[in-house]
């Protein structure tokens, strides 16, 4: 690609003085162009790389990039693309850029131990600014915005997204009114069933920071550090658990062996035994929006109405099956 063709925006984020030697064309995704820049400073050759999302409706995720990465980069430094800035191009503001420095990373899935050290610290060493659940920007599930206000009640925060994301995947796939049903009874049962106990009767949990989009497709290994990289975050303050959404099932790299782990590493909340139902209902969540995403994954719509099937059965009798009746 023509050095030509860089944007002022982005040449006035690289180093003050710079030479521009190369651009050239480095990832493609539905919405966006990798490029990746070689700069000369001084006598020092440094590389960029910078994501240029094209698509008019999702230019607010080069800001979400930057600052879900940015606050990743508070906790655990070492271990995520670090970002540089963010901007809309000079020549078309309806196009947005997201700028860090390039890095030699490989595909591979880390060492399961190592990885696990990584999410402990990001996910206990974490404070929400506010206190509160939710982020100070709206960040981006791929194409889904998430529903970043804040609040203090996680089963609203998350109730309020499951929704949103029906009506996307419904949106995408075509209206589903056994879908649609299905999950108005979910949502009146096994969400508060399972997440209202999170934070009654005396139980709480702290807003947590996630990557919100932790799949072995965003995780790398640094050739040079060594260290696996996160990159292309969802961010959130929410409960630290659902940050394992997309782990588990036999399609990612992180199964459940990962997920035991956790849970016996960093813990489950209370009440314990909810755990793995729990993360069902999060992978629900995730199996619902990537049909939408994506439509060879459209029969995870299928998936996601067997699992709200089971969970129902499980919880026919939703909050007034928790021990006899939920502590007021």
């Amino acid at each position: 690609m023509s050095i030509t063709v860089l944007d002022k925006k982005i040449v006035s984020a690289l180093p003050a003085n710079c030479e521009v030697i190369s651009v050239t064309k480095d990832t493609k995704t539905n919405w966006s162009t990798g490029l990746r820049i070689a700069v000369g400073v001084a006598d020092e050759v440094q590389e960029f790389f910078v994501k240029v999302v094209e698509r008019p409706e999702f230019v607010g995720m080069s800001e979400a990039e930057y600052e879900g990465q940015k606050a990743l980069a508070t906790y655990i430094p070492d271990n995520v693309i670090a970002p540089v800035a963010w901007g809309l191009l000079e020549n078309d503001n309806s196009k947005s850029f997201f700028l860090t420095r390039f890095r030699h990373l490989q595909a591979g899935s880390p060492p399961t131990l190592q990885f696990l050290a990584i999410v402990k610290k990001l996910h206990l060493s974490s404070v929400s600014p506010t206190g509160k659940f939710g982020f100070h920007v709206t960040t981006f599930y791929g194409p889904p915005p998430m529903i970043n206000d804040w609040t203090d009640n996680w089963e609203e925060y998350f109730t309020r997204q499951f929704r949103a994301n029906l009506v996307y995947a419904q949106e995408e796939r075509g209206e589903d009114p056994e879908l649609q049903s299905l999950a108005e009874e979910f949502i009146e049962k096994v969400i508060p069933r399972l997440l209202r106990p999170l934070q009654t009767g005396g139980r709480s949990i702290k807003p947590t920071l996630c990557h919100g989009d932790l799949w072995d497709g965003n995780i790398r290994i640094d050739v040079e550090t060594k260290q696996p990289i996160m990159f292309d975050s969802c961010c959130f303050y929410g409960h630290n658990e659902m940050d394992l959404q997309c782990m588990g099932d036999p399609r990612y790299a992180l199964g459940m062996e990962f997920i035991d782990l956790y849970k016996n590493e960093v813990g489950a909340s209370e009440p314990r035994q909810d755990f793995y139902d729990r993360h069902a209902l999060y992978a629900v969540r995730n199996n619902i929006c990537t049909a939408g995403m994506w439509p060879q994954w459209a029969p995870l719509l299928t998936t996601a109405k067997e699992e709200m099937r089971r969970l129902l059965t499980k919880f026919p009798d939703g909050l007034s099956g928790f021990y006899g009746g939920l502590e007021k």
